[in-house]
């Protein structure tokens, strides 16, 4: 949509186009993936990634950048996040593992890998165990459930990635149709902001992103992040294109900056800060990444949002979190 997807699942090529949501891959596809993945934990990584001793914060970090497959996209992206002293978090389908590894390890000041998961996959708990022990530090960008993402039957999910301190990045608010003609079990009502409300504060420990501010629904979306401490969201996909003739309309939306009220948590921080940077890079272009910073540099000014506060939403705050002791 635009320029930024807002939507990570792609029609499958199915005969029986109503099991695509349990079984989108064919059986032959779907024991290459198990194969890879058993052969990958004969080689793990740390078993989370670390701070390394004198590494010091990065300018950049991007929270949303998929992984195409193709090991010369992480080559190239890691040249450009170079050149602005920036760290990515690089979203990994599982039939992906075993290359994201390898270049993970090479760029391992660039990249820190988040596992794609399905909630409704049967194999989401050990798909869970399995990017965790692969020395990833989070799971994402997970979408297009078949019940609300609060519904309780994904709760043991949530709990395994709390346990293990991971970071789950949800996508919330519109998705696109690549294929009108194909009938799929995707709906938006599904993936709204306000359904991340309940995750965050049953899972107090667990650090929680939602992609695309909830587009539209941008005033619920930040909110919720206004009580949740533990939730944030990025402003990729299509919302800084369609409210660039007027940035300072999110001055509406993250509006308690130096509020004091009963009525608004305590805090000494920009309400802007509820904000992480994400460009949604995709199928590999990297040239989102250039726009969609200078959208966030461009809104943020013009909202008047501090230099300090600047740099949180740039870095500081995940990294902050990426260096939290359990």
């Amino acid at each position: 949509m635009g320029y930024g997807r807002e939507y990570l699942f792609e029609a499958p090529k199915s005969r029986d186009a109503h099991s695509v949501t349990e079984f989108p891959l064919g059986e032959f596809r779907v024991r290459k993936i198990i194969l890879c993945l058993s052969m990958s934990l004969l080689t793990p990584l740390n078993p989370l990634w670390a701070q390394k001793p004198g590494q010091r914060a990065p300018h950049l970090i991007d929270a949303h950048v998929h992984y195409n497959g193709d090991p010369a996209f992480l080559e190239k992206f890691a040249a450009k996040l170079d050149t602005v002293d920036g760290l990515a978090f690089l979203l990994v389908k599982p039939e992906d593992l075993e290359s994201a590894r390898t270049g993970i390890a090479k760029h391992s000041n660039e990249f820190i890998g988040f596992g794609e998961i399905s909630l409704d996959d049967p194999r989401a708990l050990d798909l869970v165990d399995t990017f965790q022990k692969a020395g990833f530090r989070g799971l994402g960008e997970i979408t297009s459930p078949l019940k609300n993402y609060d519904d309780r039957s994904y709760w043991p999910i949530y709990a395994r990635a709390e346990k293990y301190g991971m970071i789950l990045l949800f996508h919330t608010g519109i998705v696109n149709r690549p294929d009108p003609n194909f009938p799929i079990d995707i709906s938006v009502d599904r993936m709204r902001p306000t359904t991340l409300d309940g995750i965050a504060r049953r899972f107090p420990k667990l650090t929680i992103i939602g992609a695309h501010l909830g587009n539209p629904d941008y005033a619920w979306a930040a909110e919720i992040a206004r009580w949740n401490p533990n939730l944030y969201f990025d402003l990729s996909g299509s919302s800084l294109i369609k409210t660039q003739q007027d940035y300072t309309f999110f001055k509406s939306i993250f509006w308690w900056s130096g509020v004091v009220s009963p009525h608004t948590p305590k805090t000494g921080g920009n309400a802007f800060e509820r904000l992480v940077f994400g460009s949604d890079i995709f199928n590999g272009e990297i040239e989102e990444f250039d726009r969609e910073l200078e959208r966030y540099h461009k809104m943020l000014d013009a909202c008047g949002v501090p230099p300090e506060a600047q740099s949180n939403i740039f870095a500081g705050t995940l990294w902050n979190i990426l260096n939290r002791k359990p």
